[in-house]
């Protein structure tokens, strides 16, 4: 358990924060939320120790592990990736070493009887039970498990870690947290290094892991799936929510008008008072009265109403220019890194109006493919841009890439021409640059202020093709709202590669999958693209199953006669039936857990919740009940598909 007490810190004149206190639970998973700046990476640095706060403390009981993953920062340690992760272990690969050595020494030795012999037996015999009981049965399993989990080919584990990307060393960073399992994981924008297949998988380990969770996100979809608590970091206080992302954005709107009316009603009774006081305070008859009237006035415990910041991004794209009914398209079209083929032999087709998304495991060619769109890449094979086609082009890394030692107002200033030149200080304004921010260098700004720059730079010039390669990246979640809604209202063509599925949810008409050098295209967007992925797997896992339980003709002499399909229809019905039974009971336990589960938020949202005598009983029992709920979502969720898929056979 850590205890946040009284923490303070200023920054720039400001306070991030100004005596926040709160206690994280031995199984808590809490989302930290606020605007870019709010001080969400700061907390997770300080609860890590790796900066100090000028007041206040970090308590935790002695012993207690916290491991935590920033941003980025990881570089390559000249070892392989399988050793390098393994490298966690050194406790008790240096145990097992030394069960080794033992063990060589005692079968070189004859004195059975001796003192030191008894003496090795039993260190060897301690040695094993602490191998065994710290997982080290499993720990090679375990790193490939890890490994796997985060995206990592079995051919991957082998090759040192300075040949991978930034964002891949730091999935190595992660896989080495998750393994050592502390007492509280720290994430910082975790997802940001990771595919779709990745996230999930993250997701369904955080959410039986072990100890507490505290994650930075920008990824609204993630944090739900994650989370049981929000705490939102605003104007330096804190503002703890016993719910996941998308229940606290209610519970906050409830909870701010409830305040407000809160507020109105207080200021009408303060009025009638101070007027009551004012009309008869000098008349000896209600002498008392009016006293009476300006003691209740002083002791009045006054409601301040809640300041909330909602300075917010506000743009809209230029009006896309015509182009011609084809935008682009490619045939047969190759990529080659040396020796490695990235992509092979792609067909891809963008029309006028088309709203595709790359997506797909890293590595596997979106962001290639898309530079090839965009003009920056080489290639073998047949690209053909569309008439009047007109380019506006989002890198991946578009924000490291702005020149660091000019200013926010230089950098547009420098692109900007015509009428644009005029409308800087409007632009800069609509994205949140204002006043004396225009003068700061770019080397300063955080990630989602450069991201929000590289964003300002893109609508200097009118395009009716635009391709954004993670565009979400470091951007909070007012400013995700407002890009997504501006590219709703865009009317050219959208070519999007994004791992964020909330973001990508309703953006896109098409999707397009890379895999294995190749791309595959589902129409609809994100969620309908993993539904039927989701299926197909389904359906390979059933036929696998069907071919492992078939048996040879003469296996059976009863049933020679029968028709195969008949008896396979046979054991479908029987399947079916037995998951709707199945189904209805775990609706009966689902809807128990969540009558039980709301009863415990309720008694832990209230104020004096933390400093009640059995909020820890109250805690245990909590997770308890909703790993529970959670188990039984999940196989609710199987069983639903898996009907799902039986009926489409």
């Amino acid at each position: 358990m850590i205890t946040v007490s009284q923490l303070s810190l200023h920054y720039g004149g400001k306070y991030l924060f100004d005596e926040c206190s709160f206690v994280v639970g031995i199984r808590d998973r809490i989302g930290l939320v606020g605007k870019n700046g709010a001080g969400k990476s700061t907390l997770l640095k300080i609860i890590a120790r790796e900066i100090q706060p000028e007041s206040g403390a970090i308590i935790t009981p002695n012993s207690y592990r916290i491991g935590y993953l920033p941003q980025d920062g990881a570089t390559g340690s000249g070892r392989t990736v399988y050793d390098e992760t393994l490298s966690v272990f050194e406790d008790i690969l240096r145990l097992e070493q030394s069960i080794h050595e033992l063990s060589d020494e005692l079968g070189q030795r004859d004195d059975y009887e001796s003192e030191e012999y008894l003496r090795i037996v039993h260190d060897i015999s301690d040695f094993n039970e602490e191998f065994t009981r710290r997982g080290g049965l499993t720990l090679h399993a375990d790193v490939e498990r890890i490994l796997q989990g985060l995206g990592f080919a079995s051919d991957d584990l082998s090759r040192l870690t300075d040949e991978f990307s930034g964002g891949w060393q730091m999935r190595i960073e992660l896989a080495k947290i998750l393994l050592a399992k502390p007492d509280c994981v720290l994430l910082d924008e975790p997802t940001n290094h990771l595919d779709i297949d990745s996230i999930q998988w993250l997701e369904q380990f955080l959410r039986n892991y072990d100890g507490a969770v505290i994650l930075v996100s920008h990824d609204r979809a993630f944090l739900d799936a994650v989370t049981n608590r929000t705490i939102e970091i605003t104007r330096g206080t804190i503002e703890d929510y016993s719910a996941s992302y998308s229940r606290y954005v209610e519970m906050r709107a409830e909870r701010r008008a409830m305040n407000l009316a809160a507020y109105k009603n207080q200021q009408r009774e303060i009025e009638r008072t101070e007027e009551f006081i004012e009309r008869f305070r000098y008349k000896a008859s209600l002498a008392s009265r009016v006293q009476s009237r300006v003691k209740m006035l002083d002791k009045i415990d006054r409601i301040e109403p809640e300041e909330e910041d909602l300075a917010a991004i506000a743009f809209s794209f230029p009006p896309a220019p015509r182009s011609g009914l084809i935008v682009a398209q490619a045939e047969n079209l190759y990529k080659k890194y040396g020796d490695k083929t990235v992509l092979h032999g792609i067909d891809f087709e963008l029309g006028r109006g088309d709203r595709a998304a790359f997506v797909g495991k890293n590595g596997e060619g979106k962001t290639t493919f898309s530079k090839i769109l965009a003009g920056t890449e080489i290639y073998d094979g047949q690209l053909v841009i569309g008439h009047n086609v007109v380019i506006g082009y989002y890198a991946q890394h578009q924000a490291e890439s702005l020149d660091g030692n000019s200013t926010v107002f230089e950098i547009i200033d420098n692109a900007a021409t015509g009428d644009m030149r005029t409308r800087i200080r409007s632009l800069l304004g609509a994205f949140l640059f204002s006043g004396d921010d225009v003068y700061k260098k770019v080397k300063i700004l955080s990630g989602g202020e450069k991201s929000r720059l590289a964003l300002a730079k893109l609508l200097l010039q009118p395009s009716n093709l635009l391709i954004l390669d993670e565009p979400t990246n470091h951007l909070d979640m007012r400013a995700k709202d407002v890009l997504k809604r501006a590219l709703l209202n865009y009317d050219g063509s959208l070519v999007v590669v994004s791992h964020d599925r909330e973001f990508l949810q309703g953006l896109t008409s098409k999707v397009y999958e890379f895999r294995g050098g190749k791309i595959r295209e589902t129409p609809g967007d994100i969620y309908e693209f993993l539904r039927l992925r989701q299926l197909e797997n389904l359906q390979q896992l059933e036929k696998s199953r069907q071919s492992l339980q078939a048996k040879p003709a003469a296996e059976s002499d009863r049933k020679a006669n029968v028709p195969p399909d008949r008896e396979e229809r046979k054991r479908i019905e029987r399947e079916r039936r037995r998951l709707e039974r199945r189904g209805t009971e775990l609706e009966y336990e689902i809807a128990e857990y969540e009558k039980r589960v709301a009863e415990l938020e309720n008694i832990m949202s209230k104020p004096d919740f933390y400093s009640s005598g059995n909020s820890s009983d109250l805690l245990l029992e909590y997770e308890k009940e909703k790993r529970k709920l959670d188990a039984d979502l999940d196989e609710w969720t199987a069983i639903n598909e898996s009907l799902e898929s039986i009926a489409n056979n």
